[in-house]
């Protein structure tokens, strides 16, 4: 009788050290990512600086939100790509579904060879990180879009109360 394939599983330094770098990989793209989001939000509230509407207000989050997926869905092609180098799936496509279900920590009815599944557990705690930081930035964009539309809307209630 032999043993269920699952038994004979074992980590290989390989896997650590693939896993390793794809997270290196992957947080290094994130940081230069949020970098950008934040300079190109900094620029686009300093182009719509006379403008102090709801709409000014919310189109450079609305703007750092699509980059910040954009960001995400990059950092998924790596390790998708890498499954494909590796042989893990047989198509683009095939690797691409899978990594993102990972990575966003959904899951996914695919698995990776026996010899790389560590990567499975690997992509979704990067995922899990990448998430964090991208949702630090959105909430600091969020807070600073929030301040000034309260400010706003207390300096036009003094200017109402003024009037009176």
């Amino acid at each position: 009788m032999n043993p269920p394939p699952e038994s004979l599983y074992a980590i290989r330094l390989e896997e650590i050290l693939w896993g390793g770098l794809l997270m290196a990989i992957t947080m290094a793209i994130h940081g230069s990512g949020m970098l950008l989001v934040l300079r190109t939000n900094h620029s686009i509230n300093r182009w719509f600086e006379s403008r102090k509407g709801l709409l000014a207000g919310l189109l450079p989050i609305i703007i750092a939100t699509c980059m910040i997926m954009f960001v995400h869905l990059i950092e998924v092609a790596v390790w998708s790509w890498f499954f494909i180098w590796k042989d893990a799936f047989s198509n683009s496509s095939m690797a691409y579904y899978f990594a993102l279900n990972e990575y966003t920590t959904v899951g996914s009815n695919f698995s990776l060879p026996f010899h790389w599944r560590l990567l499975e557990g690997l992509i979704a705690t990067t995922g899990l990180l990448t998430f964090a930081w991208s949702t630090g930035v959105l909430f600091t964009l969020a807070q600073t879009f929030q301040n000034q539309q309260m400010e706003l809307f207390k300096q036009r209630r003094k200017k109402d109360h003024t009037k009176v």
